[in-house]
C-alpha cells in the first residue's frame, strides 16, 4: 500500500509539473486570443465591451493569479471556457475524445500484435535470412513519419486500389487506414525491446536447463522465455501509450477525422489557450495514469519484486522458474 501511495504521489507531482510548464509556455505565446476574436470591426464592439470580455475570462489578471485560478479550477474539475467558442473546455474535449480514444486503443493493440509477431517469428524462424529481415523491420518502421505513411496508404489503398474508401466510409472502414498508420511506427520500439529481451533471456542458465530436459524451441519460448522478456517490454509500452495519443492527433489531421486532433488544430490556429491547456493536461494525465498502472503491475507479474518488498530474500531466476513452472 505504501508503494502505491508513493507512486500516486509521484504521479501527482508529474501532473502539476506538466501543467506548470504548459501554462508558462502558452503564456509566452505572442498575441491575444480574445483580441483576435473580438477586436474585429465587423462585430462593432467598443473598447469597454472588449475589456469586459477580458475581465470575464480573467485575462486582465497577472500571470500568477491566472496560474492559481487555473490550477485550483483544474483540481476541482473546472477547465475553463474556450475563448473561440465560449463553450466549456471539458465539453469540447468530451465530445472529441471518444473517436480519438477508439483510434488510439486500436492502434496500440495492433502495434502490440505487430511487435509480438515480429519478435516471435524472428526467434522461431529456421532461416537466418528471414530472421535478419524480420529484425530489420522495426528499424524501417521507426524511421517512417506518421503523416507520410498516412498519405502513402491513402494513395495506394484508397485512390489506387480502391479497397478502403476515405470519403463517405462507414465507421469501421474509416478506421482501417488510420489504425495502421498509427500502429506501424509505435510497433517498432516495442518489437526492438522485445527481440532484445528474448535474446538476453535465452542466454540465461535456466533456459539451458529447460532445453537439456528436451523441451521444444516453441515450448521454451512460450513457457520460459516470454514471461521473463515481457517486463522490459511492459515498461516501454507504458511510455509509448502516451505517444499514441500524440500520434492519434497527427493521424486524425491527415485523414480529416473528428477528434482531439481537429480540436487541437483549431485551437492552435485561434490561439485558444484554455483548450490547448486542457488537451496537454489530458495527454499528460493519460501518460501518468498508464505508467502508474504499469508500475503497480510489476509486483503482480514478477514474484521477485513482491518478495523484495516484503524484505524476503529474492530468489534467483532459475529457482523462480522452477517454482513457477
Amino acid at each position: 500500500m505504501s508503494y502505491a501511495l508513493r507512486r500516486a504521489g509521484q504521479a501527482a507531482i508529474v501532473l502539476i509539473a506538466a501543467f506548470t510548464a504548459t501554462f508558462i509556455l502558452l503564456q509566452l505565446l505572442p498575441g491575444d486570443a480574445i483580441l483576435i476574436k473580438y477586436d474585429n470591426p465587423e462585430l462593432g464592439l467598443t473598447p469597454d465591451q472588449i475589456e469586459s470580455i477580458r475581465v470575464a475570462y480573467g485575462a486582465d489578471s497577472s500571470w500568477w493569479e491566472q496560474y492559481w485560478v487555473t490550477l485550483t479550477g483544474y483540481a476541482q474539475g473546472d477547465f475553463g471556457y474556450s475563448t473561440q467558442y465560449g463553450t466549456g473546455v471539458l465539453q469540447l474535449i468530451g465530445e472529441a475524445l471518444p473517436p480519438t480514444a477508439a483510434l488510439a486503443t486500436l492502434g496500440f493493440l495492433l502495434a502490440a500484435v505487430i511487435a509480438f509477431a515480429i519478435a516471435f517469428l524472428s526467434t522461431l524462424s529456421p532461416f537466418a535470412w528471414l530472421r535478419q529481415a524480420l529484425q530489420a523491420l522495426p528499424g524501417v518502421f521507426v524511421a517512417v513519419p506518421v503523416f507520410w505513411l498516412g498519405i502513402l496508404l491513402i494513395q495506394v489503398f484508397s485512390f489506387g486500389l480502391g479497397w478502403v474508401p476515405i470519403v463517405g466510409a462507414d465507421p469501421v472502414a474509416g478506421l482501417i487506414l488510420p489504425v495502421i498508420t498509427l500502429a506501424v511506427p509505435i510497433s517498432a520500439p516495442l518489437a526492438q525491446i522485445l527481440v532484445r529481451s528474448i535474446d538476453d533471456v535465452q542466454l540465461q542458465p535456466f533456459v539451458t536447463v529447460v532445453r537439456a530436459k528436451g523441451a521444444s524451441p516453441s515450448w521454451v519460448l512460450w513457457r520460459s522465455v516470454a514471461r521473463n522478456a515481457l517486463l522490459p517490454t511492459l515498461t516501454i509500452a507504458g511510455v509509448l501509450f502516451g505517444e499514441v495519443v500524440g500520434g492519434a492527433v497527427v493521424t486524425e489531421t491527415v485523414f480529416g477525422r473528428p477528434g482531439i486532433g481537429r480540436v487541437t488544430e483549431q485551437a492552435v490556429a485561434n490561439q485558444d489557450i484554455p483548450v490547448l491547456q486542457g488537451i496537454v493536461v489530458l495527454a499528460a494525465f493519460t501518460f501518468v495514469v498508464v505508467n502508474l498502472v504499469v508500475d503497480l503491475l510489476y509486483p503482480v507479474l514478477d514474484p521477485r519484486l513482491r518478495s523484495a518488498k516484503r524484505g524476503a530474500p529474492t530468489p534467483s531466476t532459475p529457482a523462480l522458474q522452477e517454482a513457477t513452472a
